[in-house]
C-alpha cells in the first residue's frame, strides 16, 4: 500500500510515513506501507485516494468537514494539533514586518498567502485575514520574495525546512496563529478494515508512549525553537470544523503546557 511522495519544502512526508508504519506494526503487521514511486501535490493525492483504481492507499492531511465526508478519515491527530500553530515567513529585508501586530485586526494589515485547495485559506478568510491564493505550492515563495504577498503563516513543523532552503527568507519571531484543526490519515471510505487498523494501531502508540516519542524525536527542537510561548498569540475560529473531532480528547492534542515535556 502506498502514502504519497510529497512535493513540498516542508515536512515532505518523513513523519506521516513513519507514524503510519508505527501504527500498522502497532496493529500486528497485516498491512505495510510505503512512499509512492512519485511525488505528487495534495489535491492530486486526495483524487487518488477517492478514485477505486488509484495508486494512493492513505494520505495525511489537514481535515475539513468537507474532506470528512467524501474520505474515511482517522480522527486521531498526526502532529497533536501543531499543523494549526501557525508562524510567518517573511522576505529577510522586511523581518520586522509582524512587529507591531497585537491581535488581529492588526493582522488584517497584510496580505497573506497560501495554497488554493488548503483549507487554512477559508480560515483565514472567515476571520477577514486577506489571503492571495495559490495554485501551485512552489509559487508561494517566488511571489513572497517578489513581493506580491506580505507573509506565508505556515506550522511550526514545516516552516523550518522551508527557510533553510529558501535563504532570501526568514522567520517572523513575534507572533503566532492558531486555529484549532487536525491533518488525520483518510483512506478511501470503501477500505474501512484499513481505517480500523490504523485507528487501532494508533490507539496502542497513544498508550504506550510511542506515538508521543516519535512526535518529539521529528518535532521537538523545531517546537522549542519556534519559542511560541514568547509570541503574540492570536487564536482564531475554524468554521471548516467537523463536529465528530475529538477537543475534547486533551490528551491529543499539543498545548503551550507541553512545552516542558520536550525532552
Amino acid at each position: 500500500m502506498y502514502y504519497p511522495r510529497v512535493e513540498s519544502d516542508g515536512d515532505n512526508g518523513e513523519y506521516g510515513i513513519a507514524l503510519l508504519q508505527l501504527a500498522l506494526a502497532k496493529a500486528g503487521g497485516e498491512y505495510r506501507a510505503e512512499v509512492s514511486p512519485l511525488g505528487m501535490q495534495q489535491n492530486r493525492a486526495l483524487t487518488e485516494l477517492q478514485s477505486p483504481q488509484g495508486r494512493i492507499d492513505v494520505v495525511g492531511t489537514m481535515t475539513s468537514a468537507e474532506r470528512e465526508t467524501k474520505l474515511l478519515p482517522i480522527r486521531i491527530p498526526m502532529t497533536r494539533g501543531l499543523i494549526g500553530w501557525r508562524i510567518g515567513l517573511l522576505r529577510s529585508d522586511h523581518r520586522d514586518l509582524l512587529q507591531s501586530v497585537r491581535g488581529l485586526d492588526d493582522l488584517k494589515h497584510f496580505n497573506a498567502g497560501q495554497g488554493h485547495d488548503w483549507p487554512d485559506l477559508q480560515i483565514l478568510r472567515h476571520s477577514g485575514v486577506p489571503v492571495q491564493p495559490i495554485t501551485i505550492y512552489h509559487t508561494l515563495f517566488g511571489m513572497l520574495n517578489a513581493n506580491r504577498i506580505d507573509w506565508v503563516p505556515r506550522s511550526v513543523n514545516e516552516i523550518w525546512r522551508e527557510v533553510a532552503r529558501h535563504p532570501e527568507l526568514v522567520v517572523d519571531p513575534y507572533v503566532v496563529v492558531r486555529y484549532p484543526t487536525a491533518d488525520y490519515f483518510f483512506v478511501n471510505r470503501n477500505n474501512s478494515a484499513l481505517a480500523e487498523a490504523i485507528r487501532r494501531g494508533l490507539e496502542t502508540a497513544l498508550a504506550d508512549g510511542s506515538f508521543e516519542k516519535l512526535f518529539y524525536v521529528h518535532y521537538g527542537a523545531l517546537i522549542r525553537q519556534a519559542r511560541l510561548d514568547k509570541r503574540v498569540l492570536i487564536q482564531l475560529p475554524n468554521p471548516l470544523l467537523s463536529p465528530a473531532t475529538p477537543l475534547q480528547r486533551k490528551e491529543l492534542w499539543f498545548t503551550l503546557d507541553d512545552l516542558k515535556r520536550i525532552p
